[in-house]
């Protein structure tokens, strides 16, 4: 909480673990209460990722621990304050020089962060086992839903990868205002697209979407059948109707499911009050 100004909000607020590293908010709750114009994204598998945010406006780990931080709407500390409330903390004056040789520092700070983040990786799911060759680690509903996620459902043109992520940004048609990489990236195409999020424990992260719009995964898999919702320009090509039928769906959320492993097991030192 000293990486906030109002000193009760803390990065694990927004990004708790027992919440598959997420809030189970709609959307953030930042500085003074406020509601956040989007949801919280998992950091799970961040060490991997090649952008961050929902709309891409950091290239790395420590350019995106230190954004929240500063952010107005979100924990409102400035970079100066910031290193003057850990140098005036003794146990975290002496972590520092422990480990970097050096005093507490915005851009320290920012590698500490980023370095932890970088431990947090799913475990292995049923979905790997089966992969690796068990075959008794998923059912056949689940196996069903693999073929529509490959085939009939689309969905392995952009959650592609042992991440289930291109790290790419697309407009899937949700109904809202928000501009999204087209701030940081002028295209067209880039209006109202939103980073791919990881499908790693994604049964564990509702509600989804950058907004918070859809509460299930069944209501997620409903607005992909529907083809979106929004119909703009820059809508994606990949975004159209599906025609799914009812056991398709159940089938595709079965294989949803078997990509939830074990939570990461975290060892954390103790630490300085």
């Amino acid at each position: 909480p000293r990486l906030s100004k109002s000193g009760w909000i803390s990065c694990a607020t927004c990004h708790n673990p027992a919440l598959a590293w997420g809030d189970g908010l709609a959307r953030g709750i930042g500085h003074g209460m406020k509601t956040l114009g989007r949801r919280t994204p998992t950091i799970l598998n961040g060490a991997f990722q090649e952008v961050f945010f929902w709309d891409g406006r950091a290239a790395t780990l420590e350019e995106q621990a230190l954004g929240p931080i500063q952010a107005e709407g979100e924990m409102a500390l400035d970079l100066k304050s910031m290193v003057a409330r850990l140098e005036g903390t003794p146990g975290y004056q002496e972590m520092f020089q422990r480990v970097f040789a050096a005093k507490p520092s915005p851009e320290l700070v920012a590698k500490a962060l980023a370095t932890f983040e970088r431990t947090i990786v799913s475990a292995e799911a049923p979905f790997d086992r089966w992969i690796a060759g068990d075959e008794a680690a998923i059912s056949e509903a689940a196996k069903r839903g693999f073929d529509v996620f490959n085939g009939k459902g689309n969905c392995a043109t952009c959650h592609s990868g042992w991440n289930f992520t291109d790290d790419s940004f697309y407009d899937i048609g949700v109904m809202s205002k928000d501009r999204g990489r087209a701030v940081h990236l002028a295209l067209p195409a880039m209006e109202h697209a939103f980073k791919t999020p990881t499908l790693r424990q994604v049964d564990r992260r509702g509600p989804y979407l950058h907004n918070g719009s859809e509460p299930t995964l069944a209501a997620v898999i409903e607005f992909y059948d529907k083809g979106g919702v929004a119909r703009r320009p820059s809508l994606s090509r990949e975004i159209r109707p599906l025609r799914l039928t009812a056991q398709e769906k159940q089938d595709l959320l079965a294989f949803l499911g078997t990509l939830t492993g074990p939570d990461p097991e975290m060892k954390i030192p103790h630490l300085p009050r």
